[in-house]
């Protein structure tokens, strides 16, 4: 019998085109697939958390699909920290394959699985799977990390050859795969995890589609229609390839740039893991932000008088998902008109969204602040009503989701726009104001 070996799901819930999988397979050797439901990771989220049913079903089709080929995946609850090195002894395992993850909490966890599998003479050994480009592969000539995106974009696309879009032939080292129907394990349910079992928001389709990525720059602004791919969460779980995705993309400048914001918010992370507390440019947080109970909750129910703001947010709290332009302007009208902090918003989005990704969701925060890697100053205030104008002119997305809007139960704006304006820039300017010696 061969020696086993094993590779852990993570960020990458598919058998296709998987670096960390291939490389398992191509080193010979008998590989068992895992995957753990962290209980670190589930004991901060509620009962009815629709992203943990998501997981659920989307590995039950992964165990499915491995069946199929004659495999078995092990699934397991608990602590991958416990679950790992207890896996490792039972097997005499000497190998564990993953994919990288570039999330701080992440790579703690890697790295603590790695020292405890090294005690145990077990190589730990990852492979770059949910991003075109890692680490030190985009940066500037002298080494140094991009903090704007623009140069980092343009290096990106200089760097990009055929073989950073190949996909990992996974399918031709198959035979390697551990084949014991006796290894079996039942897929722990959601009940016995403590999560519910109803689904009350639909998942997108992990199908590209390809026309409304051809015709991109032309919908990607208008939120009344179906404008938008909606595979970000399936990008998150690592359901689709990200090669795949950047093929598909490549007739479309628009789109492409946006997953390459995509890399460079994850790289961000990675070598500024303190953004996830702290602003990016750290002048900002000398802001001294206002904290008013009534506006906030307002704001997070979508009752604000400001009705692009409101469909958001309505649209958020039943969907998890709400459009990319209004993201922009729902977080800038928290922030610069209500002059609620950016991490307020950021954890209400963690909270909410389907497809949050830590990277994004903070590089977005930070943006709409001002106090990101974005390289456009701090005045820009979007203004809600003249974004409703221009992107939904017929109120026909607020209509869907603010039903009452243009009667009289729906509520007068909380703030003033242009006096918020102004109220932002001084306090920005306040803050920013260089320091005497």
């Amino acid at each position: 019998m061969k020696q086993l070996t094993l590779f852990w799901h993570r960020r990458d819930l598919r058998i296709s085109d998987n670096a960390g999988l291939f490389k398992a397979l191509k080193n010979g050797t008998n590989v068992q697939p895992v995957f753990i439901f962290d209980t670190q990771i589930l004991k901060h989220l509620p009962k009815g958390d629709q992203r943990v049913l998501f997981i659920h079903q989307t590995v039950s089709e992964l165990a499915a699909a491995y069946q199929q080929i004659g495999v078995s995946l092990w699934v397991f609850h608990g602590n991958p920290l416990e679950l790992i090195p207890a896996l490792v002894k039972e097997h005499q395992i000497q190998h564990v394959f993953c994919n990288r993850d570039y999330e701080p909490e992440a790579i703690a966890r890697d790295k603590a699985v790695y020292e405890k599998l090294k005690e145990l003479n077990c190589t730990f050994s990852g492979s770059k799977d949910q991003v075109i480009f890692e680490k030190e592969e985009v940066v500037k000539p002298d080494g140094n990390p991009y903090s704007v995106y623009t140069p980092y974009m343009k290096r990106w696309k200089e760097n990009l050859t055929d073989f950073h879009l190949k996909a990992y032939p996974v399918e031709k080292y198959a035979g390697n795969f551990h084949q014991d129907e006796k290894a079996k394990k039942p897929i722990p349910s959601l009940a016995a995890m403590g999560f519910s079992e109803v689904q009350t928001q639909d998942f997108p389709s992990v199908q590209i589609p390809s026309s409304i990525i051809s015709n991109y720059q032309n919908t990607r602004d208008i939120p009344a229609i179906n404008g938008t791919t909606r595979l970000s969460v399936h990008l998150r779980f690592g359901t689709i390839s990200i090669r795949e995705l950047v093929k598909a993309s490549l007739s479309n400048e628009k789109f492409l740039n946006e997953l390459i914001w995509r890399d460079f918010y994850q790289m961000i992370l990675y070598w500024y893991p303190n953004t996830i507390h702290n602003a990016f440019k750290s002048e900002y947080d000398r802001i001294e932000w206002e904290f008013d109970e009534h506006l906030f909750q307002a704001w997070c129910e979508g009752k604000t008088g400001y009705p692009l703001v409101d469909a958001g947010m309505r649209e958020l709290n039943e969907t998890g998902h709400m459009h990319n332009r209004v993201r922009m302007v729902v977080a800038s009208f928290l922030c610069k008109h209500l002059l609620h902090d950016w991490r307020l918003g950021e954890r209400y989005f963690a909270e909410k969204l389907l497809d949050f990704e830590l990277a994004s969701n903070v590089g977005g925060w930070q943006w709409a602040a001002g106090c990101g890697v974005d390289a456009a100053p701090y005045f820009r205030v979007f203004n809600p009503t003249s974004q409703q104008e221009k992107f939904d002119p017929k109120f026909e997305y607020i209509k869907k989701w603010v039903p009452e809007f243009g009667s009289d139960t729906y509520p007068e704006p909380v703030v003033e726009h242009k006096w918020a304006r102004e109220r932002i820039l001084e306090r920005y300017k306040r803050a920013l104001k260089p320091t005497s010696e």
